[in-house]
């Protein structure tokens, strides 16, 4: 009797700590970021977006990050298009901080390899994603990029979607303005959908061309 209620309280705490391991495992996981697909219908241009950042492994210190963009008219014979893709493999140095290179592809500014350094914050309601690249071309351009949403969740289905995403480049080498742009969303998630309205402004040039487009995004999370 003694031998079997010493078995049963053997038995009881694996089956505790077994479940409290699992269950810890679970929670610490960290969740696998999602592809957002974004198209925007504005009064005078079609835009789309695509954000890619993805681990080359589970506990990896190297990650990919790139945040893809194409601006055009609707009308095709105008050809006035835009076109942003950078492709950069970072290093992950702790507390968010980090190191990156890889390639930038402007239809503005060209192509050139590019480094610098970055920081990442993500929790539920919050995303803060801040980026410094050297351009080693002729130029000497300078690029600050930000990303920064804010999520709070309205009820049990509905969750408020804000984003504030801007982009400076600077000629260093003769001290010009080459891009910039600020990009404002608004609007409600549902599950993996977001939809609300929408603002780009953009600059190009040393003479700070100025192009608006306002109207309605739509956005999924792809997994």
């Amino acid at each position: 009797m003694v031998m079997a209620k010493a078995r049963d309280s053997r038995l009881i705490i694996c089956i505790f700590f077994s479940g409290w391991i699992n269950v810890t495992a679970i929670l610490c996981q960290t969740p696998v970021p999602p592809i957002p697909v974004e198209l925007f219908f504005g009064n005078r241009q079609l835009y789309f977006q695509m954000v890619v950042k993805k681990s080359f492994a589970p506990k990896s210190k190297f990650d990919f990050f790139s945040v893809a963009t194409y601006t055009s008219e609707y009308d095709p014979q105008l050809k006035d298009y835009n076109i942003v893709i950078p492709a950069q493999v970072s290093y992950d140095l702790g507390k968010g901080f980090g190191i990156m290179g890889g390639t930038d592809i402007n239809s503005a500014t060209g192509w050139a390899p590019v480094a610098g350094p970055q920081f990442n914050f993500a929790s539920r309601k919050w995303l803060a994603v801040s980026v410094i690249s050297y351009f080693f071309n002729s130029e000497q351009n300078v690029k600050l990029f930000g990303l920064y949403e804010y999520k709070p969740t309205v009820s049990e289905h509905f969750t408020l979607y804000n984003r504030i995403q801007l982009m400076y480049i600077q000629n260093l080498h003769d001290n010009l303005h080459a891009r910039s742009y600020l990009y404002l969303r608004t609007g409600i998630k549902w599950k993996s959908f977001i939809f609300g309205v929408a603002s780009n402004l953009d600059r190009f040039g040393p003479g700070k061309i100025f192009k608006e487009n306002y109207g309605l995004f739509f956005r999924w999370e792809l997994n």
